[in-house]
């Protein structure tokens, strides 16, 4: 995987909308399909955008959606092991 190093200032509209600029669409490969769409995830404190496309799940193996859903249910078993915070009242 080839990481890009690009530093960007740019506004937020009231409603939260960005606007990329053309390069990075081109690098994000957002320029070649009709309804681009970004996978946006926080991470340390930062946001990491990412590429994503939109599959509809009966192209999706079977086997590979076992592996998500067992994936996504070891994570929630983790999660809900976790020591709650109590709450100060």
């Amino acid at each position: 995987m080839q990481h890009y190093r690009m530093t960007l200032t740019l506004p937020v509209s009231k409603r939260g909308g960005l606007t990329l600029p053309p390069e990075l669409r081109r690098k994000l490969g957002l320029d070649r399909v009709s309804s681009p769409l970004v996978i946006v995830e926080e991470r340390d404190g930062g946001l990491f955008l990412q590429a994503a496309a939109a599959v509809p799940v009966r192209d999706i193996a079977p086997a590979t959606l076992a592996q998500w859903i067992a994936r996504d249910e070891a994570e929630m078993a983790a999660f809900n092991r976790t020591p709650k915070a109590k709450s100060k009242k």
